[in-house]
């Protein structure tokens, strides 16, 4: 074969490879939340994750022009995970917290928080640490709510469960007497339940501090592009009114 030939095949072969491969090689993220905790990320009757943090995440993948899978992920392992490469973020109502921050980035904050007992109506008066030795109080494991817990009422029983259902299935049944977590879960969630109709929220509300300062996607420190990119997604669908349109499905009234 001639030198001459050798080109041709050779420039014939680059330009079908050209042709072939798409302009731009579209991105792809897979996504972590913990898909049980309604309304904000949970499983419907077929089994698929739905809720505001899985509209929110859809969103930002459409404005980054990235394909996503969002897988969900048990709360204790959801950071490790993260630091494992398993996922590239977290979009699960995380708390943004000193110590959280020691492993992984934040984005800017996307919702406040707050959080607050709820009670059997009339059976807690005083929610100082003093009126509630000796209360058996429930929280989810590892969420902001338990370290809060732990160093504001010392001599309280704390009860830790998995999942956030577990905690209100045993203040409903009478096993502990408050329940501590985010006041909008409570509110739109279980307080909704015909059953919680003896229930209340009560006590003051509590917020910043140990409890973080609102709530940001969680990725690993390292990955300085993608923090860019969701922080200027975030700002983009919170100025055309998309947040608002995913918030409003689910809730009479603001988040931020």
């Amino acid at each position: 074969m001639t030198l001459k030939t050798l080109m041709h095949t050779a420039l014939v072969l680059l330009a079908a490879s050209l042709a072939a491969a798409p302009a731009d090689a579209e991105t792809k993220y897979k996504i972590a939340t913990e898909g049980t905790y309604p309304p904000w990320n949970y499983k419907d009757v077929s089994g698929k994750l739905v809720g505001w943090d899985v509209d929110v995440a859809n969103a930002l993948c459409e404005r980054m022009k990235a394909s996503c899978e969002i897988i969900a992920q048990d709360w204790d392992g959801i950071i490790p995970s993260l630091l494992a490469r398993k996922y590239d973020f977290i979009v699960a109502s995380m708390g943004i917290t000193e110590k959280r921050k020691q492993q992984v980035a934040f984005t800017d904050r996307y919702k406040d928080t707050i959080s607050q007992f709820v009670i059997k109506k009339g059976t807690v008066k005083d929610f100082t640490p003093q009126g509630l030795a000796g209360k058996r109080i429930g929280v989810q494991r590892g969420s902001i709510q338990h370290d809060f817990l732990i160093k504001t009422f010392p001599k309280a029983e704390i009860v830790v469960f998995d999942k956030p259902t577990d905690v209100e299935l045993d203040l409903l049944s009478e096993r502990i007497d408050l329940l501590f977590a985010n006041k909008i879960t409570s509110f739109v969630g279980l307080l909704k339940r015909p059953e919680a109709a003896a229930f209340e929220l009560a006590g003051p509300e509590f917020k910043g501090g140990l409890l973080g300062d609102g709530n940001g996607i969680a990725l690993r420190k390292e990955d300085t592009k993608l923090l860019a990119d969701l922080n200027a997604a975030l700002a983009a669908i919170m100025a055309d009114g998309t947040y608002d349109r995913i918030t409003a499905k689910y809730f009479p009234f603001k988040l931020m």
